[in-house]
């Protein structure tokens, strides 16, 4: 399975893939799209033009996309929802389904710590995907995210299969 994470961001939206084949992760890639032009408007068709070529490119499977957390400045967290529209739009355009995750389930997952640090976060997808060079602080979150729903995805097949063995159905 190919799974593709997805961190929004209207100036940097990082992205990352993984293959996953039983319990074994393997990087493919990863890479952050900023966005460029003048308005709003332009800004997001940039980030949908660059996330769509990512799609086509390395075909993933299955997404999933970190949920947005409101702060206190209303007008960056509305920029910010529509930035994560997009990565929501270019997925299902695909036709996959998108999972969507906290990001302190994210750190949960991966750091085992829910209120880890971007460092802390780096640290762990190194560990975890061993020669991997995240293209920056927004890639490696989104290698996080690919991660954690990798293991979601692990452990909901996991229960499918012994819910099956058990005469049960799901």
């Amino acid at each position: 399975m190919r799974v593709i994470g997805i961190d929004p961001g209207l100036r940097n939206l990082g992205w990352g893939i993984v293959d996953v084949s039983g319990s074994r992760l393997t990087h493919v890639a990863n890479g952050t799209c900023k966005s460029v032009g003048d308005d709003l408007a332009q800004r997001l068709l940039s980030l949908h033009s660059q996330l769509e070529l990512v799609f086509n490119e390395h075909q993933p499977e299955t997404a999933a996309v970190e949920k947005t957390f409101v702060n206190k400045d209303g007008a960056g967290t509305l920029k910010l929802g529509q930035a994560r529209g997009i990565c929501l739009l270019v997925p299902a355009q695909m036709g996959l389904e998108v999972a969507e995750y906290a990001p302190n389930s994210v750190k949960k997952i991966v750091v085992g710590v829910g209120h880890a640090d971007k460092r802390q976060v780096d640290h762990m997808v190194r560990l975890q995907l061993p020669g991997v060079v995240p293209n920056g602080p927004d890639a490696a979150d989104a290698l996080a995210i690919a991660l954690c729903h990798a293991h979601h995805a692990q452990f909901n097949g996991r229960l499918d299969a012994a819910i099956a063995r058990a005469g049960g159905t799901r």
